[in-house]
């Protein structure tokens, strides 16, 4: 086998000269002779992604378990990209952080890659990338934080952000009260400690195949995460030597498996997007569709904020993520194989649940049908989602009066006004925040309550966006609108007082009335002027929409791994 790092190191010339020179700085020198796989460790650490700043640590033990393999590692800090911190929404990068990680791989002497994230970006972006340039890779995931607590009670962060908040609202819980949990809530390193968008990228990380199996879920403190740090570095070695890459391992029954597993667990809607995005990035075939009829009927077996009680420490003790596909591994396509080169179904045996409370049978779930639920209508022609297991059940068949906001500070500026027109039987409806619109597609589909409805004790509505939802909320929300408001969607006619009807079993979302009437409005023109450089512009003239993953257009497909011309 020729290893790619030789197109750098091999030869006696001037150029190979150069590369071995520069790099030597301690290394050895048979690191060079071509028989030692030179391994990045695509690494997110940064003290502005919180949920990551542990990440170098965990490196350490992933480089001493390429050493032990008989590999070169290669510390390669990747884009990192904060989801508390990062204005205007974190999504706007993700394509970003996608495309320089491809690039920095594909650029560089390397043979194979470890894949270091956490929160919620990092894994799909740097997956992303691994599927474009499909050089042997192996994702590890950061882990969960701690379960804090606060007078006694475990705080789900995010989930409990959103609660706590509105009840401030409401008039329920004082401000000082609220504030006070602020340092109970991120009781250690690790990313978001529900079912959010962190811990679901892990869990679909690992139903891929690109995780060795057993490795999602464990808490970022918790000593064993160093332990499978070290085998996926070993394993990462492994990767290049069999030749096994991305493209084997992440095949359209992975994909599969992935939303058979996003269903039992509960979930992010945002997973919707992302395993898009990395099956356009290997030109596997996947669409919405297959997210409703292979996700539905698979049973909620976890029982996790924000669909449940329980926090993601609790689940792992429980069993863990190979607990749970254990009882539905009849629901999984065992021609699937993980980055272990074995069929993800057969690395299942022997894993048991040890808390029932937290990880149900299959025969007692806690929902019976969980799935991502994607509905089509006059509002959502190319399709909109909703997470039924964080859905109040009586909202999900429901007829309101729209009552529309073109942009987020439009929410602000008139949510709490006693003059808006609204009563618990409306329909909440925000636009503008799309791909295109906001730009960047932000997390604000959850939108709070009017005020005047928390005071009545309303704590849920039926709300519809072109934008996306935390993972961490919950709530009756219609996600993904698309097309969006500024590309021309239907969303864009809506007019406060129209008649909505959501009917999730029927897999509906429209707006009641004619179609020669709706044809007719003018579009309401929201979002923010065209971005005018940087890499705003690129992104709002090239992003797709939900339904593909809200990828760049020209970065659909894999452009493989293949070596540059010499630079010298």
């Amino acid at each position: 086998m020729v290893l790619r790092s030789s197109h750098w190191y091999a030869g006696d010339d001037r150029n190979s000269y150069i590369h071995r020179a520069w790099m030597r700085r301690g290394l050895p020198r048979d690191a060079f002779d071509g028989e030692r796989p030179h391994i990045a460790i695509a690494n997110t650490a940064s003290d502005l992604t919180p949920c990551n700043s542990h990440l170098n640590e965990v490196a350490d033990s992933v480089k001493q378990g390429i050493w032990a393999a008989g590999g070169v590692p290669l510390n390669l800090p990747a884009l990192s990209i904060g989801e508390t911190n990062v204005r205007p929404t974190a999504m706007l990068w993700r394509n970003l952080a996608a495309m320089a990680t491809e690039e920095m791989l594909r650029a560089n002497p390397i043979d194979g890659v470890v894949l270091l994230g956490g929160c919620d970006k990092t894994i799909p972006s740097l997956l992303m990338a691994a599927a474009s340039v499909d050089l042997p890779a192996v994702v590890l995931p950061g882990g969960p934080m701690l379960t804090g607590r606060f007078r006694g009670v475990p705080l789900g962060c995010g989930t409990d952000v959103w609660r706590l908040s509105e009840e401030v609202r409401a008039g329920t819980l004082s401000r000082e009260a609220f504030l006070e949990s602020e340092s109970s809530m991120i009781r250690s390193r690790g990313h978001c400690n529900t079912m959010g968008t962190a811990s679901t990228m892990a869990c679909m990380a690992e139903a891929l195949g690109m995780t060795i199996p057993g490795t999602a879920g464990i808490p970022a403190p918790d000593s064993r995460l160093l332990e499978r740090s070290h085998d996926t570095g070993r394993l990462a070695v492994e990767l290049v030597r069999e030749g096994r890459r991305p493209s084997h391992v992440m095949t359209r029954a992975s994909f599969l498996n992935a939303i058979v597993t996003l269903a039992a667990v509960g979930g992010s809607t945002n997973a919707v997007v992302h395993l898009l995005a990395i099956a356009g990035r290997l030109g596997v075939e996947l669409n919405l569709d297959d997210f409703d009829r292979t996700g539905s009927g698979v049973p909620l077996l976890v029982d996790l904020q924000p669909a449940g009680r329980h926090l993601m420490e609790d689940m792992f003790r429980a069993g863990g993520l190979r607990a749970v596909l254990n009882e539905v591994a009849d629901l999984l396509d065992p021609s699937a194989i993980t980055v272990t080169g074995e069929p993800l179904t057969g690395s299942l045996a022997g894993a048991e649940i040890w808390d029932e409370t937290v990880i149900r049978r299959r025969a007692e779930p806690l929902l019976p049908d969980a799935g991502i639920a994607v509905l089509r209508g006059n509002l959502a022609p190319d399709g909109a989602v909703i997470k039924p297991a964080a859905a109040s059940p009586e909202l999900l068949r429901h007829r309101g009066r729209a009552v529309v906001f073109d942009s987020v500070e439009d929410v602000y500026a008139r949510l709490d006004s006693p003059d808006l027109d609204v009563d618990e039987t409306s329909v909440l409806v925000l636009r503008g925040c799309g791909p295109r619109g906001y730009p960047g597609m932000p997390e604000v589909g959850n939108l709070p309550l009017p005020a005047k409805l928390l005071a009545k004790g309303v704590r849920d509505m039926v709300r519809i966006s072109d934008a996306r939802m935390s993972g961490t909320a919950y709530g009756t929300v219609v996600l993904h609108a698309a097309p969006e408001a500024a590309a021309g969607g239907p969303l864009a006619r809506v007019r406060t007082g129209d008649p909505i009807v959501l009917d999730v079993a029927a897999r509906r979302l429209d707006v009641d009335l004619p179609e020669a009437e709706l044809a007719a409005r003018e579009p309401v023109m929201t979002g923010h002027a065209r971005p005018v450089r940087g890499w705003e512009r690129l992104y709002v003239d090239h992003v797709l929409q939900a339904d593909r993953g809200v990828d760049l257009d020209f970065l659909t497909g894999s452009s493989g791994d293949g070596v540059g011309r010499e630079s010298h």
